[in-house]
């Protein structure tokens, strides 16, 4: 039998997706533009309820994605891919509770903490999936290089954002108008979600296989 855990992450990370897409096109967020503006700008409106789920589903899957890596591929839980997702399974939950600043009020607290706690997601996950994917498809080359490849995706494109800030260090305009944002973003936070996607994906599969082959084997 696959899975359960993977398959639940499966079904928990699609619905969590598809949520955030969702949002994209229902008003009042589809009036926000997805090339400059964050996907966080979606929790200033009133769709800020759809916006917590669909980061919740995210975080729930995640959980439930590296639970089947530590226990179906032998994983300690004390392992740095296991820490680097939890720190971005934290990183989502304070998303959620620490909303991006309104400039319309002026800075936050709050807002602060909500980016910092974005820069730690957007770079735990990515590494996460490129330290454990060898032990997670150690006969399944396919599935390892498209785990990593899109984690490196992930990363590049968040190097891009760096590129900004160290353009603005150096005296050039700010690093949010370097790029567009909110497409940088979006590709980011893809990206990674499917590098993981592609473990739970991966895991699902491969125990069904491992399964079937018990079952044959015990039944020649």
């Amino acid at each position: 039998m696959p899975s359960r855990t993977a398959q639940a992450s499966v079904l928990t990370l699609v619905a969590g997706i598809v949520l955030m897409l969702v949002l994209h096109v229902i008003p009042p967020t589809s009036e926000i533009s997805p090339v400059r503006r964050t996907l966080s700008q979606y929790a200033l409106t009133s769709n800020k309820w759809l916006f917590d789920v669909a980061v919740l589903l995210i975080a729930l899957g995640s959980v439930l994605c590296f639970a089947a890596v530590v226990r179906h591929r032998g994983v300690a839980p004390w392992h740095g891919a296991v820490v680097l997702g939890a720190l971005w399974v934290a990183s989502l939950l304070a998303i959620v509770a620490f909303t991006k600043t309104n400039w319309a009020l002026g800075p936050s607290v709050g807002g602060l903490i909500h980016r910092y706690a974005s820069v730690v997601g957007f770079v735990s996950l990515p590494l996460a999936v490129i330290m454990v994917a060898r032990r997670v498809f150690p006969d399944g080359p396919g599935w390892r290089l498209a785990a990593r490849g899109l984690s490196v995706v992930a990363l590049a494109w968040f190097g891009a954002i760096l590129v900004g800030v160290a353009r603005m260090a150096a005296g050039y305009g700010p690093w949010w108008e370097f790029i567009p944002l909110g497409l940088v973003e979006r590709v980011m936070a893809l990206s990674a979600v499917a590098a993981m996607l592609t473990l739970s994906l991966g895991l699902a599969r491969k125990t069904r296989d491992e399964a079937m082959g018990r079952e044959l084997a015990s039944a020649a």
